[in-house]
């Protein structure tokens, strides 16, 4: 061996540090694919349900409505088409035989908007005592400018 190839050899000396740059890269690309990947991930969830031999709940029915006009008298519209104009105590007894045929009926309570929130909250008093377990207000969207 030359002793220029012997002096380039002593001169090198190994380094104990680890470069971890490459690491960090390597790191956050990870971490941008994971960012990305994540959300789409909880889409869904396969499960394996119980068998049933339970008939489906139909969704297209309607509901009673309760319509309260700005003066505070009832109205109550069947799910049939009927209107019939009650009262608190007539309101109260139809709603009841109504809720001992079908426990699960729903009810939305349409109140005029210049009716008083006093009377809209009485039919909803009324409904409660009647045993009404699903109610709703109606409201129309608001009209595009």
């Amino acid at each position: 061996m030359s002793a220029a190839f012997k002096r380039q050899v002593r001169k090198r000396k190994l380094k104990s540090e680890i470069n971890v740059v490459p690491y960090i890269d390597v790191m956050l690309v990870l971490l941008i694919i994971f960012m990305v990947t994540a959300p789409l991930l909880n889409l869904g969830v396969d499960i394996d349900l119980p068998k049933s031999e339970a008939r489906a709940v139909d969704q297209n029915k309607k509901p009673l409505m309760v319509i309260v006009d700005k003066d505070g008298h009832y109205t109550l519209s069947s799910p049939g088409g009927g209107h019939k104009a009650v009262d608190a105590a007539q309101l109260k007894a139809e709603v009841e035989a109504l809720v001992r045929a079908d426990p699960q009926l729903g009810v939305l309570v349409a109140g005029d908007q210049a009716a008083s929130y006093q009377h809209i909250y009485l039919a909803l008093g009324i409904l409660q005592s009647a045993g009404v377990s699903k109610v709703g207000l109606m409201s129309k969207p608001p009209e595009a400018h």
